[in-house]
């Protein structure tokens, strides 16, 4: 039986099962095609041709409907529909199923945003006022009086250096130091021993500066670095309306050169800036003494130093020992004197430190003794910029 045959015999048996037979149904595969009449609603089989050639067997009318009837042409969109109805539900129940889950998330996200709104809304309501501290009202202040300081400073600074490093001559020099006139006879005696340094002003490039809180002046410390390699900090300090080059801080003025003292020559008591260490800080704790070896700076090289020194002793309790420990306490700490927002350039553990050395000579030899400890810093104010100890008290 082939294709026609069987789908005649479908039909049929189709008919069979709704009380719908037709009056001649004969099974010939030799007749190719089956008609449904339209007025009856009866299939019936005729010849292919024109429609009115055909007859409906049941009703023995023209059928208004004529045309062949094949598996999916008698009617595409019910068999469309036959083959997507199901998965069409499926469909629907898988959309209705993510549609509440979308909108099961999102009211779950909303609850949560609106009681984390709410608890912070509770919090701000119910915390406790928090006013502007006069501390932090100062601070804030003190932050726009240094950022006023440094724009007003800087351009009469770096003309102040640029004329400084641009003459050739001491007296030249001499206009754009701080205190011109008492500094002149110490510019001269220090030059006879010491070389003046020049260094091309267009070499050099600030890289640092913050404002230095002197007592009684403003002031303003900076770092510059040079193409020769010369890395150099200058302070200036406000005077007579004029920013002026602190010299002594600059040359690391010592009133003599300090590897000719210590070998015998000069004055038995001499004015130094040196680099000062502490030795054995650990193993003389419960000493009562200080015991330090110091080391002349190299200028434009800041961690290098020149050679060491002998060993020096000083009494903890002594004016001199406490500020020597208040500095090696304010260096471990990571912070400088005046409280001034710049790294230490200083070789790790070494403190600046500006005081008085006496030279003697005895029957033992060469002694050495630190007669005052002026500073534990370079500037040229002598006050001390530290916290210092407390005096302990007499036994």
């Amino acid at each position: 039986m082939g294709f026609y045959g069987r789908f005649r015999y479908t039909l049929t048996f189709m008919q069979a099962m709704a009380g719908n037979f037709p009056e001649k149904i004969i099974v010939n595969d030799a007749l190719p095609s089956w008609f449904h009449c339209g007025r009856c609603n009866a299939l019936f089989e005729a010849p292919i041709g024109k429609l009115e050639n055909r007859v409906c067997s049941k009703c023995g009318g023209i059928p208004c409907l004529g045309d062949e009837v094949s598996a999916e042409s008698a009617n595409p969109s019910l068999f469309a529909h036959a083959r997507t109805a199901e998965p069409s539900k499926q469909t629907f129940r898988k959309r209705k199923k993510s549609h509440l889950f979308l909108k099961l998330g999102v009211a779950s996200i909303a609850i949560i945003g609106l009681m984390v709104f709410a608890g912070n809304s509770f919090k701000q309501r119910h915390a406790p006022a928090v006013a502007a501290t006069p501390v932090s009202d100062a601070k804030l202040r003190a932050l726009e009086s240094d950022s006023a300081l440094i724009t007003d400073a800087m351009p009469q600074a770096s003309a102040t250096l640029a004329g400084f490093l641009a003459a050739t001559t001491p007296e030249q020099r001499n206009q754009f130091v701080l205190a011109p006139i008492k500094t002149a006879p110490k510019m001269a005696a220090f030059y006879s021993n010491n070389p003046l340094v020049k260094i091309d002003p267009a070499t050099m490039k600030i890289t640092q500066r913050a404002v230095l809180n002197l007592p009684h002046t403003e002031a303003l410390e900076t770092t510059w670095t040079s193409t020769d390699g010369y890395k150099i900090d200058a302070v200036f300090v406000k005077e007579a309306d004029e920013w002026r080059l602190d010299w002594n801080h600059f040359v690391r003025y010592s009133s003599y050169p300090w590897p000719l003292f210590l070998s015998g020559s000069g004055p038995e008591v001499g004015e130094f800036r040196l680099l000062a260490r502490q030795r054995l800080a650990d193993e003389r704790k419960a000493a009562d003494s200080i015991s330090l070896v110091l080391y002349p700076p190299r200028f434009g090289s800041p961690i290098e130093t020149g050679q060491q020194s002998p060993e020096f002793l000083v009494l903890k309790n002594s004016q001199e020992g406490r500020q020597l420990d208040a500095g090696f306490v304010t260096e471990k700490a990571g912070k400088r004197a005046f409280g001034v927002k710049l790294p230490d350039e200083n070789p790790g553990g070494l403190i600046r430190v500006h005081l008085k050395v006496r030279r003697s000579e005895g029957d033992a030899g060469r002694k050495f003794e630190i007669e005052q400890v002026i500073a534990c810093h370079w500037y040229s104010t002598t006050e001390p910029g530290l916290v210092l100890p407390d005096q302990p008290a007499a036994k």
